[in-house]
């Protein structure tokens, strides 16, 4: 027979991850949190004999798992669009993320002209991100800015922009891009996105080659 603690602690653990899932900015994570918090609430009414949580908890699952489908499978649309270095959007749309940035680029500082390549990046017509990168050296761009807004990163436009569009770079004469992270979530990402770490000038930089 079951320990009564044990199935305290089953329902306990939903709770917090359903609450989790209620903290996420980012939607897919919302859901597969959901879905997990879902999933161990509807074990827990099985196992107390509880058939309304089971069933209700197990529709959510359904639900969730139906929409996640969805999400993964949608056929979106993605565009880099260059833009003017002064553009006004562009300035007011870093200035409204500005605390968001710093938490992944906390050296970042726009500086007027800087930049070889000013781009926003959108989904289905929505900016999502923006992407500001300059000449560093032959045939290379450093990238001073790959932010992406909280509900976008799921890494479909990081695969976008280094993947599936990397013609965009070569097409202005560039094989290689590299950058520095400041940020561990940073660092994953952008190996997850197949930059490798290499020491130039004695400072680790993460590059890849197009």
């Amino acid at each position: 027979m079951l320990n009564i603690s044990l199935l305290e602690w089953l329902g306990y653990a939903a709770s917090v991850i359903v609450v989790v899932s209620m903290l996420m900015n980012s939607i897919v994570k919302l859901r597969w949190f959901n879905l997990i918090g879902a999933a161990l609430f509807s074990t827990y009414g099985f196992l107390i004999s509880a058939m309304p949580v089971g069933m209700l908890n197990l529709f959510v699952v359904l639900a969730d798992a139906y929409y996640i489908y969805k999400m993964y499978n949608k056929k979106e649309y993605f565009r880099i669009l260059e833009i003017r270095r002064e553009n006004y959007y562009l300035l007011d749309f870093i200035n409204y993320y500005k605390k968001d940035v710093l938490k992944f680029f906390p050296k970042f500082e726009y500086v007027e002209g800087m930049n070889t390549i000013t781009c926003l990046i959108l989904r289905d017509m929505a900016v999502a991100g923006v992407f500001l990168a300059r000449e560093y050296g032959e045939k290379t761009l450093f990238i001073g800015l790959d932010y992406v807004i909280p509900q976008y990163r799921d890494l479909k436009l990081g695969r976008y922009v280094f993947e599936e569009n990397k013609d965009y770079f070569i097409s202005k004469g560039y094989n290689k891009l590299c950058t520095i992270s400041q940020n561990e979530k940073h660092s994953r990402y952008l190996k997850k996105m197949g930059f490798a770490v290499k020491n130039i000038n004695d400072e680790k930089h993460f590059v890849k080659y197009l």
